[in-house]
């Protein structure tokens, strides 16, 4: 059986070295400068960028990518292959679809669910789910 290694790094174009380490549950990559809860499962093939902060229960799935200085807040789930933004938020519980697309400091409210390819342009805001059926903003 062959050991995987502890931390891997990318170099940017500008010659800058990033460092990624594996996060112990789903064995995601997460740079170095992340906060990422122990409690959170980052997928074998999802990322987290620097400064971002994934809280407790999050569940980053297959592909997906939060970017540089996101927010994903307790509970929440990023799709198989969706992007959360530099600088974004996810509110708590908020469920985001496959392919989801978060612009820059957009704000996702808590317990929205956004369907599948769904695109939150950059700087809106989705309002948190508080009552009744639930809805899926697209």
């Amino acid at each position: 059986m062959q050991k995987r290694k502890r931390f891997v790094e990318f170099e940017e174009d500008n010659g800058t070295v990033l460092r990624y380490f594996h996060h112990e549950n789903g064995g995601g990559l997460v740079a170095s400068s992340a906060e990422v809860d122990a409690t959170a499962w980052v997928d074998g093939s999802a990322y987290v960028e620097a400064g971002a902060v994934v809280r407790p229960r999050v569940r980053v799935l297959a592909g997906a990518w939060v970017d540089r200085d996101a927010v994903v807040r307790e509970g929440a789930q990023i799709g198989s292959a969706a992007h959360v933004g530099p600088r974004a938020v996810i509110g708590r519980g908020a469920q985001l679809g496959p392919r989801v697309k978060v612009g820059p400091d957009a704000h996702v409210g808590g317990g929205a669910r956004l369907g599948p390819d769904a695109v939150v342009p950059a700087g809106s805001r989705i309002p948190s789910h508080r009552t009744g059926a639930r809805r899926t903003a697209a």
